[in-house]
Parts: C-alpha cells; structure tokens; sequence
C-alpha cells in the first residue's frame, strides 16, 4: 500500500464536491488484486490507522479524481485546428482525409501513443474514443491502452453509405469485423468496445440492424455514435429515414438506444427525445468546445434535467478545441450561461467537475469503478498544481472557499496544472 498527503476532492453520492484541506489518500490491492482506493480522507483523522505505510508528502497540491472523455477521436489528433465552414465541409475537407491513413498499422500506433500521451498531459484517465472504419485502427488503440494500463473504450467506426473511398466500409464485412474485434478486446484488463456507427446518415439501414443485433447480443458492450449535433445534419437524418419519429429515434428503432449507449452532442433534441434518452438509460456526452468551434448549438442542461436524462462532458477532438478538460468545463459554463435559444443557467464549479469525472463514470456505467476518490474506486487519480503559474497562484492563493478555488482552476487552468497522472496505482506522466 502506499499513501498521499495533500489536499483532496471528491465527490458524495449526491454529486456535491467532498474537499478535504489537509487529506489522506490510501491506495492499495483489493481482493482481486486491483490497485484501487482503499480509504480517504482527514489526515489527522485517518494516519493512525496505517502504521508503516509509506507516504509522500503532496502539501500545497490537490488530489482530485482522473477526467474521464466521453467522447474523443484519436485519428482525429492531426485534425484539431482545422478551418471549417461548418460540419459537413469540415468532415469531407479535413476528418476523411485523415482517418483514410489509418489502415496503415505503424501509423494507427503512432497516433495513438501521441493521443495516449497528450491524454495524460492534461489529467485524462479514461476516455470513450472513436477509432476508424479500419480494424488496425482499433487494434493500435487497443494495444497502447492496454501497455498502460487504463482503462479505455473505442470501437471500429461503421459507415457504408455517403462517405469516400478510404473510409466507407462495406456492410456484411462491416459486422463480421466488429464482432472479431469485441471478442478479441472486451474486457480484457481495462478494456472496452463499444459499437460504432458514425452517425445514422452513413449507415445503411442494413448496417444499423446488424449493429442493433449485435448490441442484443453482447449486451455489456457500449454503443456510441453521434445525434442531433446541427440543423443541416438533423434534416439529412429525417430525410433518409423519414419512417422514424425523428433523428434519435432512428437509433431506437435499429435497437441502438439502451444503458451504456452514449450519443455525442444531444443540441437539436424535443422533449420526446430526451424523455425516451432518460426512459432507456441513454446518455449525453455534452461537447462544449466542439459545438462552439463549428457553430452548432447550445446543449440544454434545463431540458435535460427536466426529463432525467444522463450526462458528461466531451472534448470531441478534433472538432473539439482542446485537449484539456479544463477547457471543456470552462466552454460547458458558458454553455450553460447561454440564454438566447434556450433558458440559461449558472453551473456551479463542483457540478461542473463533476460532470468530467463522477458524472461521467455515471453516464458511461462505470459508477463505482472510476471517476471518484471513495474506497473500492480503482485508482486512477490526478495531482494538480494549482500554483502552476504565475496568475493561477495568485488567484488560487485568494480563494476563500472551495467553489472559488475550482474555479480558479476552470478559468486559469491548463496542462501546466497537471502535475501528475496515476492510472490504476501507476503514473502515467
């Protein structure tokens, strides 16, 4: 076993912030021999109990749960920056050019060691990734997550239809490839696979059955895919499946909406939508930096609560600006601030944290397993420097409460504050 002195955050099963000034981190193997949390806490309160541990001394840092990414494409590392008119031009000009290389597997590899790499720069310990239409896509993401230990998400990305050569994959291939993969990397160590149509207009029809047949049969398995994200989009979804009550409920009647479901983006959604989202235990993964970058909306946290429906924060590069979660929280504020074409609210520092940690495990399934400090969490933990520099110090060493101590960290923060990054018990960075 092995402890950290510093201060602490995390989360009570209310979602409020639990902040411990002067805490106890006990990391330690469980019966399964897991790294995870074994007890945290008051310092003074609990270091009698753990005679000869080791522990290192983190005075002046804060330990907080790693960020979880709800939605990221890992080929899409070279893309963040790219001009763009919009999502369609930015896709056909930019994403499929790139994404084409990835059948290439010493490419694949390379990209995801930076990707994995820059992950851990910026505190992220897990992530629901997006790979390519190519199975080597997914085998290199795979294959670098697993050498570090984390645990980690994708799944071989379906498009038969509406998408150039290089990237349109063909439809009984399609499926034959993706139940290769689920049952070569689904719960191997970490690891996860999730079942990937890129959204419902580069689908076939065909191709969204035989993705629903497959998510019935492997039912612990995650689906992710895109929903409602802009205008033009929505009207691209209900003219080819003008049978469907609308651009969600074509994945409900392919048998696409289910827990561990996850849609990216949610913008463009009526109060049905979100009704059937929170009936089926779908969730959101609210993409704040990537909405305002192309122009597409404004997510509904008000709607959202109102009909129950479940959430968490995304980068979503590369239409996502950012690698930082930090940057992510601070785009979801104003976000949520927004008021002009919906009902505006003020998220609070610690819901917003939340949302990129707690809340996120809670959208994915994975409560209790990661995104918190409490006993029995596997061990994957940030610490942050909040004198990383020179402004961030002098407004953090201000704060008179801990709303405005995170904040600080929202508004300021960047991958200078990470100073390290621990995924189950080992650093990463």
């Amino acid at each position: 076993m092995k402890a950290y002195r510093a201060s602490l955050l995390r989360f009570a099963d209310d979602q409020s912030p639990v902040f411990d000034a002067d805490g106890l981190l006990v990391v330690g193997p469980d019966a399964q021999g897991r790294r995870v949390v074994r007890a945290v806490g008051d310092h003074a309160s609990l270091i009698g109990h753990y005679p000869g541990v080791a522990v290192e001394d983190l005075s002046g840092k804060l330990i907080a749960p790693g960020f979880i990414d709800m939605h990221i494409h890992y080929p899409q590392t070279d893309v963040i920056g790219a001009p763009a008119a919009g999502l369609l031009p930015w896709l056909e000009n930019y994403t499929f050019p790139h994404e084409s290389r990835f059948h290439e597997r010493e490419h694949a590899r390379e990209v995801a060691a930076f990707f994995f790499d820059e992950l851990a720069r910026n505190g992220v310990t897990t992530a629901l990734t997006f790979a390519t239409s190519h199975p080597a896509s997914v085998d290199a993401a795979f294959e670098e997550a697993r050498e570090r230990g984390l645990r980690f998400i994708t799944g071989k990305v379906l498009q038969d239809r509406h998408s150039p050569d290089g990237v349109r994959d063909e439809t009984e291939q399609s499926l034959i490839d993706t139940e290769a993969l689920i049952q070569r990397w689904h719960g191997v160590d970490r690891l996860g696979y999730a079942i990937t149509p890129r959204f419902a207009p580069t689908s076939t029809p065909e191709q969204l059955r035989g993705a629903g047949a497959l998510a019935a049969k492997y039912g612990d398995v995650w689906i992710q895919s895109h929903v409602a994200e802009n205008r033009d989009e929505v009207r691209w979804a209900t003219e080819l499946f003008p049978d469907s009550r609308s651009y969600l409920g074509v994945y409900g009647d392919f048998g696409l909406l289910r827990q561990r479901a996850v849609y990216a983006h949610c913008i463009h959604l009526d109060t049905a939508d979100r009704e059937l989202m929170a009936r089926t235990g779908t969730t959101a993964a609210v993409s704040p930096t990537s909405n305002q970058f192309l122009g597409s909306g404004f997510f509904d946290y008000l709607a959202a609560d109102a009909a129950g429906m479940g959430y968490g924060l995304a980068s979503d590069v590369g239409g996502g600006t950012s690698f930082s979660p930090f940057r992510t929280m601070l785009a979801a504020y104003c976000v949520g601030r927004e008021g002009q074409t919906k009902s505006g609210l003020s998220l609070t520092p610690g819901q917003l944290w939340w949302q990129h940690t707690s809340g996120a495990a809670r959208a994915l399934g994975l409560d209790g397993v990661v995104g918190n400090l409490q006993p029995g969490n596997e061990a994957d933990f940030i610490v942050l420097d909040p004198r990383a520099t020179p402004l961030l110090a002098r407004k953090t060493q201000q704060a008179d409460s801990l709303d405005e101590l995170l904040f600080a960290l929202i508004v300021l923060g960047d991958d200078r504050v990470v100073a390290r990054t621990v995924a189950a018990g080992g650093a990463l960075r």
